[in-house]
């Protein structure tokens, strides 16, 4: 599954979830603690989406977007249930 993504870095906290935009498809946003450097926001985006859809890390894959705060990222094993609570949130 492609979940589009917007990624907040230098968060306070990490947290995934709600809706950035009304467009569609919707944007996932995520907030992580990690800084944009040094690919470190990247590595925490995958570590809470794994955590989120509760798959192993390997199992998130960076499609587009590896230096901008919107990404498109293929969750392999992730089902629509927890795309859809997400958003939710």
């Amino acid at each position: 599954m492609r979940v589009n993504v917007r990624v907040r870095p230098g968060s306070s906290r990490t947290h995934v979830g709600g809706r950035y935009g009304d467009g569609d498809p919707p944007v996932l946003v995520m907030r992580v603690i990690a800084p944009a450097m040094d690919g470190r926001a990247n590595a925490a985006v995958v570590e809470a989406l794994a955590e989120a859809f509760e798959v192993r890390r390997a199992d998130i894959r960076a499609l587009t977007g590896a230096s901008s705060r919107n990404k498109v990222i293929e969750v392999t094993g992730g089902n629509l249930q927890t795309l859809d609570a997400l958003l939710a949130r």
